[in-house]
């Protein structure tokens, strides 16, 4: 497990024509979801598919936020993730 930074194209799954593009964006191989900033989310129209997901935070607190779906592209590489919808 580690963490490295790519240029990402994140992409609303439903109308892939609303994208946008997140350069040097951190990457954790061993995270389970992608966290993105909810403005990032909103902006290109990925909505709230799951509400109140609990997590546990690397210092123990326990926050609830909501989860979408995107393509989430690296050059020609590309999947749809789980995205959460990531807050300051």
């Amino acid at each position: 497990m580690g963490t490295f930074h790519a240029d990402v194209v994140i992409e609303n799954h439903v109308d892939r024509s609303k994208s946008t593009r997140v350069a040097k964006m951190l990457v954790d191989t061993g995270s389970e979801y992608t966290w993105i900033p909810t403005t990032t989310l909103t902006k290109i129209g990925v909505t709230r598919e799951k509400k109140d997901i609990r997590f546990t935070m690397a210092n123990g607190e326990i926050i609830t936020r909501s989860v979408g779906f995107a393509i989430l592209a690296v050059g020609p590489a590309f999947t749809i993730d789980e995205v959460v919808f990531a807050e300051p």
